[in-house]
């Protein structure tokens, strides 16, 4: 008997530990399924709504690949030329200084002779020279100003209004197949001439799904060269646009394809249609189609982007208005769709941007703030700066070229006349006063009758008296 009950008392504390380790077990199981919970919800909650099915307008326009406007926006300013001196006074004929000449009179007695009156320019001669002069500078200013229409058409080419967006990078809430995850980045760097492209997209467990696209800006827009693609840690696929030799090469397959003026690939072509876009925002109303050929990987086809209208996206920072395109399907069951909302409060850089793959998978970025804003009205290319020098060239007061080279004509080279209106008689002890001139001239003496001196003078051979 007291063996049985010594077993019995030996056995008790093995259902207690039991029972520890089932509610070890249980805590474990809870805390694991509100974990989970809490995960799912932050990365559903604030997701935005999934794509609805698309209601495309009807095509109203199809716009191929054409070449962009080269240097019209706004247009260059032209060399500024100084403005035509205030209608300078036609130079009299080129007379010599008004010169007194010594005339030996005819008879023994001589009588005063009444003095020529030296001709001057007439009204209708010195007007006819003022208006020649007038039309001259006239036809040269609208020739080498911008105010001439006719003279803005010739030097703008004719092509596409192209304007690229300004630097900047911009951070977004990224959502893989409607799960929240880390926030991404476009990173977006021009200056007119190149430009580079990184979107990164951090996945959990996976890494981060990274492309980036290099290139240069040509007569169509932007121009890739190299195209790399970067999936977690899998290696990098390249695709090389061989400008050269008119091909695109991938590393991911042997095979190549020719390469057609204003190819793009996947994110370039997001930033092209941005550029233009952003040179002509109505240019783009619903039911304009844009065609691009984008090189994916792997191959390249032509895709169209449709315009679906001005639209609302929901942000952290409030509701953005934004314009809406899409690609459109190319074939039956075709599954690839990208959706892009371009802003123009963020100079017409996405707001949101939604990829679908062929086999399903969506990657979406939605816009949470910028670590660099850039300006909406900023104008890319330099094209702020030249406006500005214009400007400012055009507050400075112009000074005439003609005066500081052009000599002072004043009234007194003209002979003195009388009240009567007549020539009056000039004395002999008092020489003229006028401006000397700039250069010497050579003298002329047939250039104008010599005005006669009034002053007898004696014959050669008269006696001299006191």
């Amino acid at each position: 008997m007291s063996t049985s009950t010594a077993n019995r008392q030996l056995d008790r504390p093995a259902p207690r530990r039991s029972r520890a380790w089932r509610w070890v077990a249980v805590f474990v199981a809870v805390s694991v399924l509100h974990w989970g919970a809490m995960q799912w919800f932050e990365r559903h909650h604030g997701a935005p709504p999934p794509l609805a099915p698309a209601r495309v307008p009807v095509q109203v326009t199809l716009l191929k690949t054409e070449r962009i406007e080269q240097q019209a926006r706004p247009a260059a300013p032209a060399p500024v030329q100084p403005k035509p001196a205030a209608p300078v006074r036609p130079k009299r004929a080129t007379s010599p200084p008004h010169t007194l000449h010594a005339i030996t009179p005819p008879a023994p007695h001589p009588e005063t002779a009444a003095a020529p009156e030296a001709p001057q320019a007439g009204p209708d001669t010195e007007s006819a020279s003022a208006s020649t002069a007038n039309s001259a500078s006239g036809a040269t200013a609208a020739s080498g100003n911008g105010n001439n229409p006719a003279a803005q058409t010739d030097q703008a080419s004719h092509g596409l209004k192209f304007s690229v967006p300004p630097s900047g990078e911009l951070q977004y809430d990224t959502f893989f197949n409607g799960a929240r995850n880390q926030p991404g980045t476009i990173h977006w760097k021009s200056d007119g001439k190149r430009y580079e492209i990184v979107v990164a997209v951090p996945l959990p467990f996976v890494g981060t799904f990274s492309w980036t696209s290099r290139g240069h800006v040509d007569a169509f827009g932007l121009a890739p060269e190299q195209y790399i693609e970067k999936r977690g840690s899998r290696p990098e696929n390249f695709t090389i646009f061989n400008r050269e030799e008119k091909q695109i090469v991938f590393t991911r397959t042997p095979n190549s394809l020719a390469l057609p003026d204003g190819a793009q690939d996947r994110f370039s072509m997001v930033m092209q249609l941005a550029s233009l876009v952003r040179g002509d925002p109505d240019a783009y109303k619903p039911g304009v189609t844009r065609e691009f050929y984008v090189a994916d990987n792997n191959s390249g086809e032509t895709w169209p982007i449709a315009t679906i209208g001005d639209e609302t996206v929901s942000t952290d920072h409030g509701m953005v208005t934004a314009r809406h395109f899409m690609r459109l399907p190319r074939r039956e069951g075709d599954k690839r769709r990208i959706d892009v909302w371009l802003a123009p409060a963020l100079g017409w850089l996405p707001v949101r941007l939604v990829q679908t793959e062929p086999n399903g998978t969506q990657i979406e970025l939605l816009w949470r703030g910028a670590l660099s804003v850039p300006p909406a009205n900023e104008a890319a290319n330099g094209t702020a700066s030249g406006t500005s020098s214009a400007t400012a060239d055009d507050a400075k007061p112009d000074t005439p070229a003609s005066a500081a080279t052009s000599p002072v004509v004043t009234d007194e080279a003209a002979p003195a006349t009388t009240n009567g209106g007549t020539p009056g008689a000039a004395s002999p002890s008092a020489a003229p006063a006028f401006a000397a001139p700039a250069e010497a001239q050579p003298m002329q003496p047939a250039a104008q009758p010599a005005v006669q001196d009034t002053t007898p003078l004696p014959p050669a051979d008269a006696p001299m008296h006191p």
